[in-house]
């Protein structure tokens, strides 16, 4: 049986394409697994719904991906992780499968490598508003002096697109603002859209503060925790990703190539249904 669980796919949820800088990072560090990654691109953004939106839709999203078959859940969203979390885990512990988030791995490299404990969140709202960031740093075992800011805009920008003009360099701007006043030294920025814009926010902020992304810290984190289950994959060879949207398609492989950073191959658009 572990054999047969070992050969099944690394399923990762996201609320739209943003999710696809962790994959990235996933395909590097992991390149022997394969992938199946579900973008809620018709509910995009998650970041501004109600909880009682929210909810239960993280719940048929995490059931509809988990049905496929997997042996790892990623959570690929911010917002979703803060929002429903207790929704996730209760799926999926139906299903057998572990789940890992973006928000625990980012808050514990944050505490690591923060020197003067001056800490920022860069999230959405509803990210912001769970407290799902505060909570982890503040297990950490450190003090720490965290700075939250949320961002309605961001992500919605990111998602509709390149080029940036003056209009979104005001807006990153003035979000960076209450993070320069706090003199944080370490910014974690809570929502896999920011990547696309860490080199702007890097010039804002200056080079000295170190960002912390997903990542990295959620393919560490993965490959843990298949040691740990014996479910590491016995291919020798690169893995495949395949990607289901709930949105257009074409638009999700125009945009989700530049986010990835990678051919888009297979994409399924499918209808979640209550």
């Amino acid at each position: 049986m572990s054999a047969q669980r070992a050969s099944l796919p690394i399923a990762v949820f996201d609320s739209g394409i943003g999710g696809l800088t962790v994959l990235h990072e996933l395909l590097v560090s992991l390149p022997a697994e394969s992938y199946l990654y579900l973008g809620d691109t018709a509910g995009f953004p998650y970041g501004t719904k109600s909880l009682d939106w929210l909810r239960p839709r993280i719940g048929r999203s995490t059931r509809f991906l988990l049905d496929r078959g997997s042996k790892l859940l990623v959570v690929a969203c911010n917002s979703a992780t803060s929002a429903g979390g207790d929704v996730v885990r209760e799926v999926a512990q139906e299903h057998g499968v572990e789940v890992l988030t973006v928000v625990d791995p980012e808050a514990e490299i944050a505490a690591a490598i923060s020197e003067s404990g001056r800490v920022g969140v860069l999230a959405t709202p509803t990210t912001v508003q769970g407290g799902a960031y505060r909570r982890a740093l503040d297990a950490q075992g450190r003090e720490l002096q965290v700075t939250e800011v949320a961002a309605p805009d961001l992500a919605p920008i990111i998602q509709n697109g390149f080029p940036f003009d003056q209009r979104v360099m005001d807006t990153v701007r003035s979000y960076c603002a209450p993070l320069q006043r706090a003199d944080v030294d370490t910014l974690i920025l809570g929502c896999t859209h920011y990547p696309l814009v860490a080199p702007m926010l890097q010039r804002m902020l200056g080079r000295d503060v170190r960002l912390v992304t997903a990542g990295h810290a959620v393919a560490a984190a993965a490959q843990r925790a298949l040691e740990t289950r014996g479910l590491e994959t016995e291919n020798d060879t690169e893995g495949e990703y395949r990607f289901l949207c709930t949105g257009r398609v074409d638009a999700f492989r125009e945009l989700g190539t530049r986010f990835l950073q990678m051919p888009l191959g297979e994409v399924e658009q499918v209808e979640l249904r209550p």
